[in-house]
Order: C-alpha cells, then sequence, then structure tokens
C-alpha cells in the first residue's frame, strides 16, 4: 500500500511538473521598447502589472536612446530592417503618419475597435494625430502640451484679469512691468531658438486665428497672411519690450529658468515645467504660479501645441494578437490614471482630469483640462522630420530679424510644400 501510495504522488508530481513546463513552452514573450524620457521606471509597474493578471504572457522591456531623436533613430533601423524582434514601441505624437506611410505600424482597428475608440472619452487632438486614411494606427499613453504659466501674485496685486488675447496679454505684461519697475522682469518668454518649440512657437497665433497648417489628407493648407500676421505679432512685442530682443536664442530650458527666478511675467512651456516652478530647490514662484488657456489672436480662439508618446505596434511582428491585448491594457483609462498620480503625467483622457486621486497628487491638473481640450497635433505629414526643421529655423531666423515675416513665410510653403505634395 505505501509503495502503491508513493507511485501516486510520484505521478501527481510528474503531472504537475510537465504541465508547468508546458505553460512555459506555451508562454508568450512580448518585448517592448520604452525610452528613458517615456518614463520606462512606470512602465515597468504596469507590465508587471499585467504579467499578473495574464500568466500565459510575459512582459520584457528594452529602453535606450538618450533623446527622442536617437530614439526615433534606433527604431527607424529596426524597423527598416524588418525586423521582428520588438512587439510595441511609443512614439511621438507627432509620427504615426510617418510610420504608418513605410507600413512599419500596424492598424489597431481589429485590436482596439477601430477610430471610434478615440471618442470614448479620450482628447479631441488624438482623433486627428492617431488615424491615417482611416484607419487607427497608435493608441495614446502619456500626454504633453504646451501652457501659458503666469504670475498668480501680480496679475492678482495689480487687478488684472487673465487675458484672453494676445493684445490683452501685450497690455497686461506691460502694466504689471511699469508697476514692478524690476529691470530683470520681461513680460513674456517664448521659445525662438531654432528647436522643435519654435516649431509651436510658429504654429500658436497661426492656430489662435482659428487656422489649419494641413488638412487630413497631410495636404498643406497654409494660409500665408495669417501666418505672417502671427510671427508678426511676436515681433511686435519685442518692439514692445514685451518679449526679449534676444528671443531667437531662448530654448526651453532657458524660459524654465526665467520664469523659475522670477523674471517674467507670462511663459510658454511645456507641462513638465510646473513642477519645476513648484518643486526646484532655487525657485522664486512656489505658490505663484497659474496655468491658463493660451490667448487667441482678436476674432479667433485658443489652441496649444500637443505633445505625447503613443502606443505602436510593429507591423513585422510575430505576436499581434498578444501585442494587441497588451495595448488595450496599455492605453486604458486605468494606466492614464496611475501614470498621470505616479509620474505627473498628463492624462490622455478627459476625465482623468477631475480623478479624486490624481487630483490628489498632482492639484493642477484641474486647471490643464481647458487647455489640453483646444491642444492641436503639429503638422500630420510622412516626413514630419524636413517639415519641422524648416518651419524651426525659418521662424527662428524671422525673430533674429534676418529675415522678413513675409519671406519667410514664402519660404516656408514654398519648401514644405514640395514636401506635402
Amino acid at each position: 500500500m505505501k509503495k502503491r501510495v508513493t507511485l501516486k504522488w510520484a505521478a501527481l508530481a510528474l503531472a504537475s511538473s510537465m504541465a508547468v513546463s508546458a505553460a512555459w513552452a506555451q508562454q508568450t514573450t512580448l518585448r517592448v521598447f520604452v525610452g528613458p524620457n517615456q518614463r520606462p521606471d512606470l512602465q515597468a509597474k504596469l507590465f508587471e502589472q499585467y504579467n499578473k493578471a495574464n500568466p500565459g504572457v510575459k512582459v520584457e522591456i528594452e529602453t535606450g536612446g538618450a533623446t527622442s531623436e536617437l530614439q526615433r533613430q534606433y527604431l527607424s533601423t529596426v524597423l527598416n530592417a524588418k525586423d521582428s524582434a520588438i512587439d510595441l514601441f511609443l512614439i511621438d505624437i507627432v509620427n504615426p503618419a510617418q510610420y504608418a506611410s513605410k507600413g512599419w505600424i500596424e492598424p489597431l482597428d481589429k485590436y482596439v475597435g477601430g477610430a471610434a475608440a478615440l471618442k470614448n472619452d479620450y482628447l479631441p487632438v488624438y482623433q486627428n494625430a492617431n488615424v491615417i486614411g482611416g484607419k487607427l494606427y497608435a493608441m495614446p499613453s502619456q500626454g504633453d502640451a504646451m501652457f501659458m504659466y503666469y504670475r498668480k501674485d501680480l496679475l492678482t496685486k495689480h487687478g488684472i484679469a487673465e487675458p484672453k488675447t494676445w493684445d490683452e496679454l501685450s497690455a497686461a505684461a506691460r502694466k504689471i512691468m511699469a508697476a514692478e519697475n524690476a529691470p530683470n522682469l520681461q513680460g513674456l518668454s517664448i521659445q525662438g531658438a531654432p528647436i522643435e518649440g519654435a516649431v509651436c512657437t510658429f504654429l500658436l497665433p497661426y492656430w489662435g486665428q482659428g487656422k489649419q497648417f494641413n488638412d487630413a489628407a497631410g495636404k498643406l493648407t497654409l494660409d500665408k497672411a495669417a501666418a505672417v500676421k502671427g510671427l508678426q505679432s511676436w515681433l511686435t512685442m519685442v518692439d514692445q519690450g514685451v518679449i526679449k530682443k534676444n528671443v531667437a536664442e531662448v530654448t526651453t530650458p532657458i524660459t524654465v529658468n526665467e520664469f523659475k527666478a522670477g523674471q517674467a511675467v507670462f511663459a510658454i512651456n511645456w507641462g513638465f515645467a510646473f513642477d519645476r516652478f513648484k518643486d526646484d530647490a532655487d525657485s522664486t514662484v512656489k505658490g505663484k504660479v497659474g496655468v491658463m488657456p493660451l490667448p487667441a489672436m482678436t476674432g479667433g480662439k485658443s489652441a496649444t501645441c500637443m505633445g505625447g508618446w503613443q502606443w505602436a505596434m510593429n507591423a513585422y511582428g510575430k505576436n499581434k494578437d498578444a501585442a494587441g491585448k497588451l495595448i488595450q491594457f496599455l492605453s486604458s483609462k486605468q494606466a492614464s490614471a496611475f501614470i498621470a498620480r505616479e509620474g505627473s503625467i498628463l492624462p490622455v483622457f478627459q476625465s482623468v482630469y477631475s480623478d479624486a486621486e490624481v487630483n490628489k497628487a498632482v492639484p493642477w491638473f484641474k486647471d490643464a483640462l481647458p487647455v489640453v481640450l483646444g491642444a492641436q497635433s503639429r503638422p500630420m505629414v510622412e516626413d514630419y522630420g524636413q517639415v519641422s526643421d524648416i518651419i524651426r529655423t525659418t521662424t527662428s531666423a524671422i525673430l533674429a530679424r534676418t529675415k522678413t515675416p513675409e519671406a519667410g513665410v514664402d519660404e516656408i510653403a514654398a519648401r514644405v510644400g514640395r514636401l506635402m505634395r
């Protein structure tokens, strides 16, 4: 009897061992690329949650490339070679059209429900940025946007309401600067150096007139008169002393440091800057910072530049069904709220901006929703890199006054027009 029992337990142990081995043999491994600036630490925690809920899937994370440009170069090399090693990766909001045109990324319609899925509480901007030719190619993960930061204490002190137009902002800035009589205080800090921020510097007053740079098909719709008017508005503020004369040298970190040091009444910058103003030991504006929608041109509407990252699937991947299920989780409201709470990263869902736990962790997000609802994507074109280079270098030259607004806009229209035919 003892021998039979021993044999029975041995058989059960062997069966159990074989079952475990079979489970491991059937396990699907997904490899996901996340750049260092895309919060791989938070993504790893999401992957852990997914692994526990889905024991048949193992998610491995790959990271690399110190900058967004280096990450794009790496992904371009992998995808151009039709390499299947990576299943999912994060791409900038400006890249879906480019990646889709090359056949690098898989349409996601069958995995997440098509373009209609983006109407379920996602910010409106994604309905244009991630849908190409009627197909859905990327799912939102991390949001970002350009905000108008302002000195609440100074506007309150001088009895000034939040300006709704650029003319009102200029008048408010001049009134405060004159009253404060502080030699280092400027009215508005913007980015005029030939960096990505200068693309937004070109677009903000243009969009603020209700104009669009291109249509859904990617065709250039540049209104040259409106573009000239927008650029001239910046130069007028330079002449009024609201914007610094050397604005063509101002980069993103310079604007952050100027506002943090109390040297600007208003400043345009990305979402990360709020934490710098609030938390940095050398910040002189803690508790004094407000966030408001960007002003419109007179008769126009408020608009801002949207940034952030989207999940895309490798068109050459071998595990598309499993990768599609993972994308459903990573682009969910649950994941967006987690990243917002833990990383102070802008949510991609409208309702998450009023989530109680998110507001407790990041109170200023309550003020961010009106801004991001008016957010737009930069030009949706196949060769965004070249388009960006043309716009930012020309805009910087105009702000440096080595080109006139008219000549600069003509150049942008001609050069970009050739790329968007």
